[in-house]
């Protein structure tokens, strides 16, 4: 039943001792290194879900108020007409409020694939699992690398954040605690992973919003159009 993972478990390893041979041709044999160019390279392959993610999630942004508008008309009235002109309105300004889960639908199996091959990672030289301060990429309870877990993930969320919103903002200090408790939990490999993963993500956030700049001026007259329709 769970063969096509085991595929995927066994692929990581193979992908991961294959950087790690790519170090040892440029004399730089580190697992970490591996580690640090298998998460560049998904971030590069995700950068274009990425930058649909963001363009939908400052379009949700900046309808806000014509959606409140809408559910303040419709929400006891007519629940199903107000789920229509939501809709309406979302296709009108090219909106996918799922577009945000494709991220994350792609990268949990990477993290858990990452997860299970690093818990008994066949390193072929474990003289060269190591990284800075940790003594191998397999041992969990890493603490500075769990911070730095907890700060990047601090870090890119303020790039999206929308502060206005409460829930949001909540999440903007909860999940970074969540990350790095979960990141002193696994191997220290995962927690570098995600280290790097939220570095280049933050970079690339950076990117994307001064792209979609232009999108954060608002919307105006979107409902008040359809009401004189």
């Amino acid at each position: 039943m769970f063969g096509w993972f085991d595929a995927i478990v066994d692929g990581m390893t193979a992908l991961m001792n294959w950087l790690y041979g790519f170090t040892v041709s440029f004399g730089f044999p580190s697992y970490a290194l591996a580690i640090i160019l298998l998460t560049i390279f998904i971030k590069v392959v995700l950068y274009p879900l990425s930058k649909k993610q963001m363009h939908s999630m400052v379009m949700m942004q900046k309808l806000a108020p014509e959606i409140k508008a809408i559910q303040d008309k419709y929400k006891n009235k007519d629940p199903q007409m107000m789920q229509q002109k939501i809709m309406e309105l979302y296709k009108e300004h090219n909106v996918n409020p799922m577009a945000g889960c494709l991220p994350l639908l792609v990268q949990m199996p990477i993290l858990i694939a990452l997860y299970r091959a690093l818990y008994a990672f066949p390193f072929k030289n474990p003289d060269h699992a190591h990284f800075f301060w940790v003594e191998s990429l397999s041992k969990t309870g890493d603490i500075p690398l769990a911070l730095l877990a907890a700060a990047t993930t601090y870090l890119q969320s303020k790039l999206t954040t929308n502060t206005q919103d409460q829930t949001q903002k909540t999440m903007l200090y909860t999940m970074p605690l969540f990350i790095g408790w979960i990141a002193h939990t696994v191997p220290a490999g995962l927690a570098l992973y995600w280290v790097v993963f939220n570095t280049v993500g933050a970079i690339q956030q950076w990117i994307i919003n001064k792209e979609t700049l232009h999108l954060k001026e608002g919307v105006t007259g979107v409902e008040g159009s359809r009401k004189s329709r």
